[in-house]
């Protein structure tokens, strides 16, 4: 069974690598769930490591539904991946009511090639698993990485193993989302040849700060936080009229 970590950082994917993991999908801020990483880290990661790497390719936290520009900013970092010979891309796209945006996700996966393509975790936010399963297959999708539309891998583990008969060895289901040391062998039992896992530990590195920097108003998925055109002219005018 392959075992694919989930690392936010360069210290992460080394850490993963020198323990013997078999790939790693590389990104930024597991808070949110990722994001794709930056320029230096992806270039770090290139030059230094030699485990099989795949990098999450989403613009921005929240849902996953891209306008216009953010689409083109996907395309571009998955050309940057395929520049920087990396193995995969983990992305995809919905529509407005979750349901496969398949127009889009296909342009992903056919600018990915000959990279591997997985779609993530946004398959647990679709209506219809099984119609979605089939429609990634049609679009050539290499994996799908899931908990099973659960909390969890353990508590979706029904949904996993319909879904991985449905598969037909077409695609892999690659579990994730809750999988520790103590539960993975569930998945390997149930047939399942990868999973997914962070196994993070937090590493304390300073004192705790007087005032914190998260923002929690700005963690809604079905929002998204952006600049007010209106109160930046408003503000401005203010400025000019003291």
């Amino acid at each position: 069974m392959k075992l694919e970590i989930c690392t936010n950082s360069y210290q992460s994917a080394k850490n993963a690598q020198d323990a013997g993991a078999h790939r790693i999908e590389l990104c930024s801020e597991l808070a949110v769930g990722g994001i794709t990483p930056n320029y230096g880290l992806l270039k770090q990661v290139s030059e230094n490591l030699s485990i099989e790497t795949f990098v999450l390719i989403r613009p921005r936290s929240g849902n996953f539904t891209y306008s216009n520009t953010e689409f083109e900013i996907m395309k571009s970092n998955i050309k940057l991946c395929k520049d920087l010979g990396f193995s995969g891309v983990v992305s995809g796209v919905l529509n407005a009511d979750n349901t496969i945006d398949i127009k889009r996700t296909k342009v992903l996966v056919e600018l990915a090639k000959p990279l591997q393509f997985t779609f993530h975790r946004a398959f647990d936010w679709t209506p219809n698993p099984e119609e979605a399963l089939h429609e990634l297959i049609d679009l050539g999708v290499q994996r799908i990485l899931t908990s099973g539309q659960s909390v969890s891998a353990e508590k979706g583990i029904e949904i996993l193993k319909s879904l991985k008969i449905k598969a037909e060895n077409k695609i892999v289901i690659l579990p994730g989302g809750g999988v520790s040391v103590e539960n993975a062998i569930l998945f390997r039992d149930e047939g399942f040849t990868e999973i997914h896992a962070s196994l993070t530990k937090l590493e304390k590195l300073n004192e705790s700060p007087i005032i914190s920097m998260n923002s929690k108003k700005h963690f809604k998925e079905t929002h998204l936080a952006v600049s007010n055109s209106e109160k930046i002219k408003e503000l401005l005018c203010n400025l000019k009229n003291e």
